[in-house]
């Protein structure tokens, strides 16, 4: 399902590393603006970075315009809440990346990186990682080349600056039966997932870029929820993920109803919506729209390019209207950085950012705040919002179906009273 092309060589971008920090922090032009709730969060401390381990990554406060959540008052309609979010995220030479970065700025938004660790380990150094059930230095998808890393962590830095998610999709891309992820152990997803964490801990020692900025953010901290590859090997790596602390997982797929607690962590996987032309619905990812367009071949009929972007614009927008008019169940989206069939499918996901984030009541944000708005909430609450089906708003409306006065949020929780002094 990821992107198998090898990160292309891109521009290096040099800069000091508190000057970096202080100015992407305070440079977010518009952001406090946003609709979406951004524009809440903090901004970035300007004078506070402390290294962490070789200086790959830094501790430098709280993240920017990350929106403290908010408990649904009595009678209040839930706002709908969008979730982009792509596997495998690295910037290469399409430089999508940093489109949807703009993409996701212009439109009042944040979006969900999910970072793969092996973009972050040159290929000189493979051998470093040693991935569950196979050889070292083994992997289904590229590693990558001083440039590409130096591009790479440009675009991260800026995303969790401008209050983006910087997630993980893993290492090595395992699918199928021989080693696949789907046979792994919780072990050998503890291994992974260490592996993963230790590769964008360590990006300046092992590509000797010392002098570049570093990522603004503890990752340790920051991890917080991941999307396995081809959606295999859930059941055990929820296990180990539980253990290791993380919030939320998205490797699943589901119908468009609120979401619920599995191991302990928010499951918010992706959806199953209408598909445009046909009597099934199909998954709210580009990958499978296409399989079932094109078949496994990414370069079909480009006479049907087109039509085959509107069907997955159209099927996209069919769901989140059903969710927006029914029940507003969170709906989630996943996405590849691709050119398949000529790159329609992110003309398509581009379209649809473009006519949803800037509705009313509608908050384009990323996993880590939903999780945040999620744990802010009564568990009442979210109870009664889960009895309702696919598209189906309140009978009585939403006024009189959230009319009981929910339990208060316990002091230090998200969404609770700040404490007067």
């Amino acid at each position: 399902m990821a992107a198998t092309q090898r990160i292309a060589v891109g521009a290096m971008v040099a800069a000091a590393c508190a000057a970096s920090l202080a100015g992407c922090a305070t440079g977010s032009s518009g952001s406090e603006k946003r609709a979406s709730g951004p524009q809440n969060g903090a901004p970035a401390p300007k004078s506070v970075v402390r290294l962490i381990g070789d200086g790959s990554t830094a501790y430098t406060g709280a993240q920017p315009h990350l929106p403290r959540p908010e408990r649904l008052k009595p009678g209040q309609k839930p706002p709908q809440f969008v979730v982009f979010s792509w596997d495998g995220s690295g910037e290469d030479s399409q430089k999508l990346f940093s489109h949807f970065r703009k993409v996701a700025k212009d439109n009042n938004g944040n979006m969900t990186f999910f970072l793969s660790g092996l973009y972050m380990l040159p290929e000189e150094k493979r051998d470093l990682y040693h991935p569950p059930q196979h050889s070292p230095g083994r992997s289904e998808i590229g590693f990558n080349d001083e440039k590409g890393i130096t591009d790479t962590v440009k675009q991260l830095r800026l995303a969790w600056l401008e209050g983006n998610e910087v997630g993980t999709h893993f290492n090595g891309h395992f699918c199928g039966t021989d080693g696949g992820v789907g046979q792994w152990s919780v072990e050998d997803w503890k291994s992974e997932i260490a592996q993963a964490k230790q590769f964008v801990k360590s990006w300046k020692t092992n590509t000797g870029l010392t002098k570049e900025a570093p990522l603004p953010f503890d990752y340790d901290k920051e991890l917080i929820g991941a999307r396995t590859p081809c959606l295999e090997g859930q059941k055990n790596f929820m296990k180990a993920a539980s253990e290791l602390g993380f919030r939320y997982d998205t490797s699943g797929v589901d119908n468009q109803v609120w979401p619920k607690k599995k191991e302990g962590l928010w499951d918010l996987s992706m959806q199953l919506v209408p598909f445009p032309g046909h009597t099934y619905e199909q998954l709210t990812m580009d990958y499978n729209f296409m399989v079932s367009q094109s078949g496994t071949s990414t370069q079909g009929d480009p006479d049907k390019y087109g039509y085959w972007g509107d069907q997955m614009r159209d099927g996209l927008l069919k769901g989140f209207q059903r969710a927006y008019d029914g029940n507003r169940a969170p709906l989630v989206i996943g996405n590849h950085f691709e050119s398949w069939n000529g790159g329609t499918y992110m003309r398509a996901i581009e379209e649809v950012v473009q006519q949803v984030c800037n509705k009313p009541e509608v908050r384009c944000v990323s996993f880590h705040q939903l999780a945040d708005w999620l744990d802010a909430q009564d568990p009442q609450t979210l109870a009664k919002l889960r009895t309702l089906e696919v598209g189906e708003a309140p009978k009585q409306g939403w006024a009189s179906f959230l009319s009981g006065r929910p339990a208060p949020a316990p002091k230090g929780v998200p969404g609770a009273p700040a404490v007067r002094r």
